[in-house]
């Protein structure tokens, strides 16, 4: 993840597939700081949109029409930011149109679609980056420098926290299950799946459950719509492949949780010697604890604030918003270096793998072993 910068004759072209918020809060802000990168190119069904977009983000090239960004020469590599059942497709044919591809999460609407989309872009070896963006937390990052280095002993326990206080107000496509695949377990659990199979290493079993509170039959005007399909809380238990476990819980409707828009996001592995914690609210430091002691906050050390070479200044702009810009920097770094991006569609993959299984599990109220070959 600590890409080291290279000289490039020209700039890799960028086309956003999806220009809403999650592109306008992510990965513009980060192409637009990265030197490599040149943003050429915006596609949205949405015509009223992409007009705006033309001032937000400056003159593009602009369409609404998918196929065109994959069958344009004059672009080397896509971000998807569209719906999850667009995902697939969309991915196959820029990666059959030669470009490299990062996708928002979920890769799929379930593990099939996610590891489809990792073996073809591994057999026309080009670049693939699933956009779990709390890799690149500080704390996250310093977490897990701790736990990897020793600093924590064996790791025994792993627990995170994803609480939002969102409005009970319909979700759009994101609420239904042929559109989303599943709620908050596709939408904020499958990170803290991602980042603790990162720190914990993979998950081989599985004890899931979710649940649905909120009917969201109304539009935020108070006009009706088709009531909720989905989740609007997920959790499970698993085990890990090197001996530890874990506990991950996630929901939208913790009220008085709204902390500025970021939500509660806590997550923490207790070693042998030693507790670290990260939470979203204060990336730049990490509570530490050892036996007989209690947690202290500790600042994360310069050298973890960013990756070695990006040009963001982690003391500028807010840090629970800005660390988010470097997926473009390893992203970008990736297709330069001709390396693998990390995390990869084969993490995306993984991950969807233990979310079907939550599915399964709370389907037929028992434990689900992991498969995640990806053939």
């Amino acid at each position: 993840m600590h890409a080291k910068p290279v000289h490039m004759p020209q700039p890799v072209r960028i086309a956003i597939i999806g220009a809403g918020a999650v592109a306008d809060y992510h990965h513009v802000p980060g192409i637009k700081l990265d030197p490599r990168a040149k943003l050429v190119a915006a596609c949205d069904p949405n015509e009223a949109l992409l007009a705006k977009r033309q001032q937000d983000w400056g003159p593009t090239k602009s369409t609404t029409k998918y196929e065109e960004i994959a069958a344009d020469p004059d672009i080397d590599a896509v971000i998807i930011c569209t719906p999850n059942h667009t995902h697939l497709p969309i991915t196959l044919a820029c990666l059959e149109g030669g470009k490299h591809v990062m996708c928002e999460k979920p890769l799929g609407l379930n593990f099939a679609e996610s590891a489809l989309m990792y073996r073809t872009a591994r057999d026309r070896n080009l670049r693939h980056m699933t956009a779990f963006t709390y890799r690149f937390a500080p704390s996250m990052i310093y977490l897990r420098h701790l736990l990897t280095s020793g600093g924590l002993g064996v790791p025994r326990h792993f627990r995170s926290q994803r609480f939002l206080d969102w409005p009970e107000t319909s979700w759009s496509w994101r609420q239904y299950k042929k559109t989303a695949g599943a709620g908050d377990l596709f939408d904020m659990t499958i990170h803290r799946i991602d980042y603790a199979q990162d720190l914990m290493g993979q998950m081989t079993a599985i004890c899931g459950a979710v649940a649905q509170f909120a009917p969201r039959d109304k539009n935020p005007d108070g006009s009706a719509c088709p009531p909720s399909e989905v989740d609007d809380w997920s959790a499970l238990i698993c085990q890990f492949a090197r001996g530890g476990v874990g506990v991950l819980e996630g929901t939208t409707l913790a009220k008085g949780y709204h902390f500025d828009g970021f939500g509660h996001d806590w997550a923490e592995v207790n070693g042998s010697e030693a507790t670290a914690v990260y939470q979203l609210k204060e990336p730049n430091t990490i509570l530490v604890g050892r036996h007989g002691e209690s947690l202290k906050k500790v600042e994360v050390p310069r050298e973890f604030l960013a990756p070695a070479g990006s040009p963001r200044d982690p003391s500028q702009g807010v840090p629970s918003t800005v660390f988010r810009y470097d997926l473009m920097w390893e992203f970008v770094s990736a297709i330069v270096e001709g390396s693998d991006c990390v995390p990869g569609f084969d993490h995306g993959a993984s991950a969807q793998a233990v979310a079907d299984a939550v599915l399964e599990s709370f389907d037929k109220r028992t434990w689900i072993n992991i498969n995640g070959d990806l053939g």
